[in-house]
């Protein structure tokens, strides 16, 4: 989840810069028509009510304000310490593909009381996760291991990654053993449905990719490499 400094009117002194209004994940999926996605929120605050905003954007930036998603309700007020409720629901997805996933983004802004003091300087914060929306057409596929179909073509400086699957794949390691690919520096990036991504990168022996899953965990898959081509280990 990623915090963003939105400035309000430009005083002197910063009231309080924590993020009152949590989130309860750090990415959410809507499936198909299904039922709406919940997400729940709460104000931390033991003395303060927010303002919470929420609305739906698309890799651009730019704002979804009907289709295919919505998130209800836009604004909505939470007295200290209460919990609430975000829908996000579909409108008309007819135009998305229907086999492979699209990706968008969900905001929320929380914004604080006006405070009764002078020359103070007030922060919202604003959280912006993931927001992924995956066709009725691969949610069977999608409680399989897919990960494992996964291959990695070996390059002259690295290696390019081909995600084979339907679904937005995120990489946070790459490396020649488990423990450096889930814990060493890494730049992660994320690689589109069917899609290609290339890493420059010492070879390896027998190489390990960790990546993010649905529920925000990090599993790792194994590698067997010949002279190009290193595919996933089938009985990891």
């Amino acid at each position: 989840m990623k915090n963003k400094l939105l400035l309000l009117p430009l005083l002197f002194i910063m009231h309080n810069s924590m993020a009152a209004v949590s989130l309860d994940r750090t990415r959410a999926i809507v499936e198909g028509d299904s039922s709406p996605v919940i997400i729940n929120i709460e104000n931390q605050s033991d003395t303060l009510p927010y303002l919470a905003q929420a609305w739906i954007d698309d890799q651009d930036g730019n704002k979804i304000t009907t289709s295919p998603l919505i998130a209800t309700p836009l604004v909505q007020r939470l007295e200290p310490n209460i919990k609430s409720m975000i829908r996000i629901s579909t409108t008309d997805v007819s135009k998305l593909p229907k086999d492979r996933e699209s990706i968008y983004y969900f905001n929320l802004r929380e914004i604080p009381p006006k405070s009764d003091k002078p020359n103070v300087m007030q922060v919202a914060l604003q959280s912006r996760i993931k927001l992924f929306y995956r066709p009725d057409a691969i949610l069977d596929k999608a409680k399989t291991n897919w990960a494992l179909d996964l291959e990695l073509n070996i390059a002259n400086d690295g290696y390019v990654i081909k995600n084979t699957s339907p679904f937005y794949l995120t990489v946070i390691g790459l490396a020649g053993d488990k423990n450096k690919s889930e814990n060493g520096a890494f730049d992660s990036f994320m690689i589109e449905p069917f899609g290609n991504h290339k890493v420059k990168t010492t070879h390896f022996q027998k190489p390990y990719l960790t990546y993010i899953n649905d529920y925000g965990g990090r599993p790792t898959v194994s590698f067997n490499c010949n002279s190009s081509v290193c595919k996933a280990d089938k009985q990891q």
